[in-house]
């Protein structure tokens, strides 16, 4: 286990979490300690009383912020296993015995270690007297847990039977302060994005789930975090510095659904079409209506099997490549559409992927259908029926990226079907499930949802909608 601690000033704090590693219940022979001085003034230093096997490492200065930061101590790391934590945290004796327990189980875990906030005052206490409650096992007597406050990700590990119930934002927990990973997993995931200055922690979350992480939320142990975080002190505008970045990388954020139209850098859904010898006429029977529906967030792929149609003066008196000459022009200038003379691999940041034979007349509403036929069944792969071709594929990223983790690669389609589902859309019309069976929350827990997130009149409002 190697426990990168990347850290920005706060000296003292950073010798409180070390004295606290030094007191670990995991074996310190099979333990590192990479601390990464994010460029500090003054330059942090390490303390007397630390882990046997801790350097400091200090970031290159072409950039800065936490994901640099994580991104060095990864690079300079030797653990099979990733340990993410925080300079402002004091964890219990067993808090990396307890997330390590996790990674012999799988090697495509993301296991999310417990905390609670406190208010810090500097001097409270010396790094001796940390490490020896910490030994002692009386960590949490460090503080009341009456003065503390929990994290919010708290309310989502409760509200999903401690992450078991899938919900396709469930990788928003995995946020920051403590965390681990396996290194190679981290390395496959491309680590985290340095451009993103605010929110990288989001973003890389959500590219753990497209690889098919797993999230495991590990309660036996915690942890006190040393002061209130930003986010808590500074809600609003904290939001509203990360929302944009994070939307632009992160199909499933919620500010999809409520901007206006657009391109985004990274689009909801991969439509590869097989167009083949098709008319330009077939082709925007199916392309147009994505492209203008209420689920244009769509990358589309048109596949010709063949290469540019050609422009010489013969082959335009003949007619030979008429078609994929219009073709080509229809879409010139649409950023969305791409031509391609064989089927791109799938993108691991896209969501969803939908794979059809060829061009298929569609409703504005038809991929809106898919997609909600495909969360409603929990499925990662659904077959929709077509009249006189094979179905078309509606493909989850995530699940196919854990098939192919696990397998390597061979049989995808039955390891799908059976570590996260498989549904059928027979006629475009309505799915029947084959695998993973949607069930709906009890109506006590959707009651306890409602009273958690909105106030009375939300909740009027929400039952007279539901009646129209």
């Amino acid at each position: 286990m190697s426990v990168v601690v990347p850290a920005y000033g706060s000296q003292e704090k950073l010798d409180l979490t070390l004295a606290a590693l030094a007191a670990q219940t995991y074996p310190s022979t099979l333990t590192e300690v990479v601390v990464v001085d994010d460029n500090s003034t003054p330059p942090l230093r390490l303390p007397e009383l630390r882990p046997e096997h801790t350097r400091l490492v200090v970031a290159a200065p072409d950039s800065w912020g936490s994901a640099h930061a994580v991104n060095t101590g990864f690079a300079h790391a030797d653990g099979q296993v990733v340990l993410r934590l925080d300079a402002d945290m004091v964890a219990y004796r067993d808090h990396v015995e307890a997330q390590m327990r996790w990674h012999h189980a799988a090697d495509y875990l993301a296991v999310l270690g417990h905390k609670r906030f406190v208010d810090w005052e500097a001097g409270r206490f010396t790094p001796e007297q940390v490490h020896e409650k910490v030994r002692c096992g009386e960590a949490q007597a460090l503080f009341a847990v009456e003065d503390s406050r929990p994290h919010w990700i708290e309310n989502v590990i409760a509200d999903t039977h401690g992450l078991t119930a899938h919900h396709p934002g469930i990788f928003r927990v995995f946020i920051g302060a403590t965390g681990s990973v396996h290194r190679d997993f981290f390395k496959t995931v491309g680590g985290l994005d340095t451009d993103l200055r605010l929110g990288s922690d989001t973003e890389f979350a959500y590219r753990l789930a497209q690889a098919g992480a797993v999230f495991v939320p590990e309660r036996t142990s915690s942890a006190w975090h040393l002061g209130m975080p930003q986010m808590l002190q500074k809600w609003d505008e904290g939001r509203h510095q990360r929302v944009p970045y994070i939307a632009q990388r992160v199909p499933l954020h919620g500010m999809r659904r409520t901007a206006p139209p657009r391109a985004w850098r990274v689009p909801l859904l991969d439509v590869v079409i097989d167009v083949g010898d098709a008319t330009a006429s077939d082709v925007d029977s199916c392309v147009a209506p994505i492209l203008a529906g209420p689920d244009g967030d769509a990358r589309i792929t048109l596949v010709t099997g063949q290469g540019p149609a050609p422009q010489d003066r013969a082959s335009i008196l003949a007619g030979d490549g008429a078609q994929l000459r219009l073709i080509e022009e229809q879409y010139d200038a649409e950023g969305r559409v791409r031509l391609a003379a064989e089927a791109p691999a799938p993108d691991p940041a896209v969501p969803y992927r939908l794979v059809l034979p060829g061009p298929v007349p569609l409703r504005p509403d038809s991929v809106g259908k898919l997609l909600s036929a495909m969360e409603r069944a929990d499925a990662g792969l659904l077959l929709a029926e077509l009249p006189d071709a094979p179905p078309a594929r509606l493909e989850r990223t995530a699940a196919f990226a854990r098939a192919r983790h696990i397998t390597g690669g061979d049989g995808l389609d039955q390891v799908v079907a059976g570590i996260w589902g498989a549904a059928r859309y027979p006629g475009l019309a309505a799915a029947e499930s084959i695998g993973t069976v949607f069930e709906p929350p009890p109506p006590s827990a959707a009651r306890r949802f409602l009273r958690r997130y909105f106030d009375a009149r939300q909740r009027a409002r929400l039952r007279a909608l539901l009646r129209r």
